[in-house]
């Protein structure tokens, strides 16, 4: 199959709908040729259900970022589906979480606070470091953010959460920089997803994109971040790592 991924192979976490960044990143990359592995936490039912939908229907591994019995294992796991000639190509990092508390700044308590770095922040890097045996010089690791640089009304501690992201894939993009492995996030706009309706103020928020993106922003339609990541997992960017690529519309350039 041709396409800029033709030949990769591709583990993409935070699938749950046909409305997520990560499904369309997904689908996108099967489009332009890669195999797809996803994994699902929780619901992985409902994740299995949704890999059928992809234009080919994708494996799905069971993964709790927070649990290191479950990343102690992963890589062993990819190796359980592709065989003896195992390898990543590129990893999709969507994961993001943060309990309710983490939605009021002032009054957030550490352990809420903890919760939304670790799995929002933290498992870059970890998730990274568990599949580092299976990448090689060449291999992309993305990310997906929001804007770090602003104060967003309603998102506190996510906003936090965020800043620590942006902030390790600099050090990750550092580390890993020797042995030829990229590292860079896309900052999307909000998208009406199952994700966003567990943060307080989404409409709010949203409400920014309404008015003030110059090229204008569907908060309906994933796939251009989706076609963001993908970019950013192709060869198209060899020597682009520690940045971060705005899909957001032009949001980011318009100042307060």
């Amino acid at each position: 199959m041709s396409g800029i991924l033709a030949g990769k192979r591709i583990l993409v976490t935070g699938v749950l709908t046909e409305s997520s960044i990560a499904f369309q990143a997904a689908k996108v990359a099967q489009n332009e040729g890669a195999e797809v592995i996803l994994t699902g936490f929780g619901r992985l039912s409902l994740v299995e259900r949704i890999a059928k939908r992809l234009p080919k229907p994708a494996p799905v591994i069971e993964l709790d970022v927070t649990d290191q019995e479950h990343l102690a294992g992963l890589a062993d796991k990819v190796r359980e589906l592709q065989g003896e000639d195992a390898r990543l190509d590129g990893i999709v990092h969507s994961i993001a979480f943060g309990p309710q508390g983490a939605f009021n700044f002032l009054e957030a308590s550490w352990e809420d606070v903890a919760t939304a770095v670790q799995v929002s922040a933290y498992s870059y890097k970890s998730l990274t470091m568990a599949l580092l045996p299976l990448m090689s010089p060449g291999a992309s690791v993305v990310g997906l953010t929001f804007d770090a640089q602003i104060a967003w009304p309603k998102y506190d501690w996510m906003g936090v959460a965020k800043a620590a992201l942006e902030s390790t894939n600099r050090y990750l993009a550092r580390d890993l920089g020797p042995q030829g492995i990229r590292c860079n996030l896309v900052s999307a706009g909000p998208i009406k997803s199952m994700a966003a309706k567990s943060i307080p103020g989404f409409e709010e928020l949203a409400d920014v994109w309404n008015h003030r993106a110059p090229i204008g922003w569907d908060l309906a339609d994933p796939e251009p971040a989706g076609r963001g990541v993908v970019g950013l997992l192709s060869d198209f960017f060899p020597r682009t790592t520690g940045e971060i690529v705005h899909v957001d519309g032009g949001v980011h350039m318009m100042g307060a």
